[in-house]
């Protein structure tokens, strides 16, 4: 087909709608459910899709007696008949991301090894589910998570502080319900696709210690609340650690690879070849989008590392660094593409979308945006510098004024970022 703004644009949007389709609960969980135990069960869950994957499991199981809590997103509910849904803030917690956490850990105590918990777990889980260890209050939390958030820290690494200021992450909501078998049913959101590092791994073990908190609070000049500060340095009450949790298992259900693999399907079925270059790409946002520009004027002028028409899809979670300057509107997604047009300069016959599969780019109310031949020149015609966007963090801004941002609302799923740059 002749390649045009147009067809660009609608193919691109098909690609990353293709992404989020692919990690839909509804189409997909029901298959990977335990066997029905002779005792209880007991769902708890926490994420962005957590109540959606409730309403797949009370679907698949009409006739089982279910009980538990699940606590999702504002925004993020859908209707359940018999396993409550509770929403909380995100991405830092607020008093429900608490109340939810206890109430969870009560829920699955004084079971007995006749019993299933049945743990359903997705990304912003982390911030969903946060019941401060003892000594720390929730403001203690909140403090050290806007911290991280604006660090530049991964989330592997914002992951592990979580973990030691928490009474339920980092295995312990598992560790609460022994001797019941737990199964934890997983979206994964994390490079690399790590249990443990998924909403801070609540029901598997923690390869971290305290001293990996300390460290990474450190690296990044965090000076936390002192009573974070003390809890971190006592080091007294350890997560569990692997070789623990036997009664527990994990199974991924939808991964960023599954949901690259689903955008590279519809880009061969409108005559694109899929080069898929990683699933778990990380670093600062800008400089991915300089790194894969130049990736992309190598196929548009050499045919290297393959010929055009062809679309290079990654999938990760790159990181926004903010500093202490003032900050705009943007997320890691707007970011990046902002980062790859000041890189392409206007070169013909390239487009991009970028876009977080939860609907939800950063704190902002869009997905993630499109980039066309003409972005910057758009751009300058509204009376925006993109370079001087780019350096105040204000990348929302500049797509918002051009028309160019990806809405979904919430999707109700997320397996993290997907990136599509399409080369004719």
């Amino acid at each position: 087909m002749a390649w045009d703004d147009a067809s660009a644009r609608a193919v691109l949007r098909e690609i990353f709608d293709a992404a989020v389709a692919s990690a839909d609960p509804r189409h997909m969980l029901a298959r990977h459910l335990p066997p029905v135990p002779a005792g209880r069960v007991v769902v708890v869950g926490a994420g962005k899709s957590a109540a959606v994957m409730a309403q797949a499991v009370e679907t698949a199981w009409p006739d089982v007696p279910l009980s538990g809590l699940v606590v999702t997103r504002y925004g993020h509910a859908v209707p359940t008949r018999r396993i409550e849904v509770m929403e909380s803030s995100h991405p830092v917690p607020d008093a429900n991301s608490e109340t939810a956490a206890r109430r969870m850990l009560a829920l699955v105590r004084g079971l007995t090894p006749d019993d299933l918990v049945l743990a359903l777990i997705s990304g912003g889980g982390s911030a969903l589910l946060a019941a401060p260890a003892e000594g720390l209050t929730l403001a203690d939390k909140q403090a050290v998570n806007r911290a991280l958030l604006a660090s530049g820290a991964t989330i592997s690494e914002m992951n592990a502080v979580r973990k030691h200021l928490s009474a339920i992450k980092g295995g312990r909501l598992a560790a609460a319900a022994a001797p019941a078998r737990l199964v934890t049913l997983a979206i994964s959101d994390v490079p690399g696709d790590d249990p443990a590092v998924i909403a801070s791994g609540p029901t598997v073990p923690d390869p971290t210690r305290y001293a990996d908190a300390v460290a990474i609070l450190a690296h990044y000049a965090i000076t936390p609340p002192p009573a974070a500060a003390q809890r971190l340095a006592a080091a007294d009450d350890e997560t569990p650690k692997p070789g623990a949790l036997g009664h527990a298992s994990f199974r991924l259900i939808a991964t960023p690879s599954m949901a690259l693999d689903a955008a590279a399907d519809a880009a061969r079925a409108r005559g694109l070849a899929p080069l898929i270059l990683g699933d778990a790409l990380e670093g600062e946002s800008r400089e991915m989008g300089t790194v894969l520009a130049g990736i992309a004027r190598s196929v548009r002028s050499h045919h290297r590392p393959l010929a055009p028409p062809s679309v290079l899809l990654s999938g990760g979670e790159t990181t926004v660094s903010i500093g202490r300057g003032p900050a705009g509107r943007g997320g890691r997604n707007t970011e990046f593409l902002l980062g790859l047009a000041v890189s392409l300069a206007g070169t013909e016959g390239i487009w991009a979308a970028a876009g977080d599969t939860d609907g939800i780019d950063g704190t902002e109310d869009a997905a993630g945006a499109l980039v066309t031949p003409d972005t910057l020149a758009r751009a300058r015609a509204a009376g925006l510098d993109p370079r001087a966007v780019l350096a105040g963090h204000d990348s929302y801004a500049l797509f918002a004024a051009i028309g160019d941002l990806i809405r979904t609302g919430p999707t109700l799923t997320n397996v993290n970022d997907i990136r599509a740059i399409l080369i004719a």
